[in-house]
């Protein structure tokens, strides 16, 4: 091979190398470029004849893991319920109700203050039609809805559902054109108008969600936690309630009779353990009782009912003011003295009846606590009562086994006092804390602004403030015993009331107070969002304490911000900082925890008030642009609102349909950030990396 042959097949294999090189690089750009682009749902649909001109359309919706989609039912205020839009409805068929749902979840949402009902896993969506025009082909329907995760999604879907030729309808007189037989046109209306109003009365195909939907009010908020931390909880206030004066002093007396009264040790102990499970027994089947007369999801609608959570406060104010010793609430005495008789029996049943004594005479204290769990537990619905009353009873329970086991621990135990009132009273201020925040839901319900954030916080400022000097000796209460010293446990107690008092103080100032988030009404419900004091212009950069520039107004914390594109840019040009782009979005969850959580830490503030120019596109946003603003994409989409046109310049120019989404940019567009282009919801720090990185890169 010559010197002119070997450079051809070097060139040649060169140009080939070279070839797929660029290929590989461009398929790459493009899987990367739309790797982006979610659909966490995934639809399909159908249509099934019931009975007469009466159909079904059904929606399923399969959802990707860890995602969840938000119901029709989740109320105003809260994230992006679903909307669903019939398109072709006029004069081809009338709606049967509204759409009824599947299995849903509703959880309190802190950011927004609201419950919010969504999908996990699966979405099922029904919905009745009437047929009117017997030449129906299709059903035109459109589902706008939001799927979130650590980001948010707002997409939507069209479904056009073909009729199939084999529905034999009734034949439909038009009630649109004139016909001699007027009376069978008014027949079929009634009919049909009929139908409607049963299918909207009727109980037995109703689902849960669309009887709470239904209601005039929207639903108070109501903490929600998983199971394990409902067991936790409640195996904690079991513990608590132990160490009451109504349940502590029978350990020892209800052990010690299980091994004198047993013919052996080993009997006496698995009398003893008998004992345990029963008294385990019958608070669970107290919380199954509870769980079937109400319902799972009826619980969870009770919780967050504004007459509920009233009465709730009046109950636990009274339970509290009992607690505190100003009287004692017990069950009949009748109760008790026909149960200690069958006690008295032996054996099986009498070990049985003597577990359920332990639960009456003890009412005073425990009734009080498994009260709470059982409504805290409620607003979870499903099996969380009976979880909660498993992790109380158990904590009850554990001691009577374990001391009959080792008896030799009872001369460990300290001896009954003035201790156990102590915990009493501590209990008592922990009941009346908890009673605002029921107050606190219906206030939030009926948009009365009389317990708004700041009286929230200072009542329970005034609450632990006096645990605090009962806990240092200050205060006496009618069952206290004479103190002459505190106690080094009771000291540390007073020490952490006291911690926690302070803590909360900075929060009438606006500060997010994170560890109480889910208790206190949201920032936004409060005489002044930037805290007692506060102003709006507070730390702002001093061309915003001049005053605004056009198209400019203060946002999350005082930041100056604006939501036209084309202002920002201007206004950045103008003083020569770099853009900060938050795609964002009203009902984005996400958005607002990242605004509350992050974008408020000392470190990033200044950053973001002084250093970028912040434009903030909320994707959302339904107002329509201007007849002449309005377009259509090359993939054939309407761009009619402001929220359409930011989630087009969103998708094409960064390939993502999330939320939320931060870009820094210069004056000319380009990204500042080469390692991360982009950010979503991420901790403060990751976060201030990026901003000084993207700043930094600024020329």
């Amino acid at each position: 091979m010559n010197f002119n042959q070997y450079h051809q097949t070097i060139m040649s294999k060169s140009i080939w190398n070279k070839t797929i090189v660029f290929l590989l690089f461009f398929l790459f750009a493009f899987a990367k470029g739309n790797a982006q682009i979610l659909e966490p749902v995934k639809w399909t649909s159908k249509i099934e004849k019931k009975s007469g001109n009466n159909a079904v359309l059904i929606f399923d919706g399969t959802i990707e893991k860890d995602w969840h989609m938000y119901s029709q039912f989740t109320p105003d205020g809260g994230p992006l319920a679903l909307e669903i839009v019939f398109k072709n409805q006029k004069g081809n068929y009338t709606l049967a109700g509204k759409a009824k749902e599947g299995k849903t979840r509703t959880a309190f949402n802190d950011i927004f203050g609201v419950n919010e009902t969504f999908f996990e896993g699966k979405a099922h969506i029904e919905q009745e039609i009437t047929i009117i025009n017997p030449n129906l082909k299709t059903v035109d329907v459109d589902f706008d809805f939001q799927v979130c995760k650590e980001v948010c999604i707002n997409s939507s879907k069209k479904f056009s559902i073909s009729v199939p030729s084999t529905f034999k309808m009734d034949a439909v007189p038009s009630i649109t054109a004139a016909t001699k037989d007027e009376t069978k046109v008014v027949g079929l209306a009634v009919d049909t108008t009929l139908k409607a109003v049963v299918s909207e009365v009727a109980p037995v195909i109703k689902t849960d969600n669309a009887l709470a939907a239904e209601k005039e009010d929207i639903p108070a908020p109501a903490p929600t936690r998983s199971l394990w931390s409902i067991f936790f909880i409640a195996f904690i206030s079991g513990f608590a309630a132990l160490l009451t004066p109504c349940v502590f002093p029978m350990i020892p007396m209800t052990v010690s009779f299980f091994t004198k009264q047993s013919k052996s040790r080993a009997k006496g102990i698995r009398n003893a353990i008998f004992y345990g499970l029963s008294i385990i027994a019958i608070y669970v089947i107290l919380g199954l009782i509870v769980t079937k007369i109400f319902g799972a999801d009826a619980l969870n609608a009770l919780s967050t009912d504004v007459w509920f959570n009233l009465i709730f406060f009046i109950i636990l104010i009274i339970f509290a003011t009992s607690f505190l010793g100003a009287f004692e609430i017990m069950l009949p005495n009748s109760w008790g003295n026909k149960v200690d008789q069958q006690a008295d029996r032996g054996g099986i049943i009498g070990i049985l009846f003597m577990a359920l004594a332990l639960a009456i005479v003890s009412f005073s204290c425990t009734g009080p606590i498994v009260g709470t769990l059982l409504v805290e537990a409620a607003s979870n619905g499903g099996i969380a009562p009976v979880i909660g009353m498993l992790g109380f009873s158990l904590a009850l329970a554990l001691p009577f086994m374990l001391f009959a086991m080792f008896p030799g621990w009872l001369n460990s135990l300290p001896k009954s006092g003035g201790w156990l009132n102590t915990v009493k009273v501590v209990l008592g201020f922990l009941e009346l804390a908890l009673a605002f925040k029921f107050l606190s839901n219906a206030d939030l319900v009926l948009q009365l602004h009389l317990l708004e954030r700041e009286v929230f916080i200072a009542i329970w400022i005034a609450i632990f403030a006096a645990l605090t000097l009962y806990l240092f000796g200050k205060i006496s209460l009618p069952h206290d015993s004479p103190l002459n010293h505190i106690s080094v446990g009771r000291l540390y107690l007073g020490l952490l009331t006291l911690v926690f008092t302070v803590y909360l103080i900075p929060g009438l100032w606006g500060a997010p107070l994170k560890l109480i988030s889910a208790f206190p009404p949201p920032p936004q419900y409060s005489e002044s969002p930037f805290g007692v004091g506060g102003s709006a212009n507070s730390g702002v950069s001093g061309e915003s304490i001049k005053g605004l520039p056009d198209g400019a107004e203060l946002g999350p914390h005082g930041i100056m911000v604006f939501h036209d594109y084309e202002d920002g840019l201007a206004y950045a040009k103008s003083i020569n900082k770099p853009i900060m782009l938050d795609f964002t979005g009203y009902a984005c969850v996400n958005c607002r925890k990242m605004e509350n959580n992050v974008w408020s830490e000392p470190t990033i503030l200044p950053i973001l008030k002084n250093d970028v120019v912040l434009i903030s596109l909320y994707v959302d946003d339904k107002r329509e642009l201007p007849k002449e603003q309005q377009f259509v994409t090359k993939s054939g989409d309407k761009i009619i609102t402001v929220g359409d046109k930011w989630t087009d310049f969103m998708i094409s120019k960064y390939k993502t349909n999330t939320q939320p989404l931060y870009i820094i940019t210069d004056l000319e567009g380009k990204n500042l950030n080469s390692s991360k282009p982009t950010i979503s919801y991420v901790n403060a720090d990751e976060y201030l990396h990026w901003l000084k990185e993207g700043i930094g890169n600024f020329k």
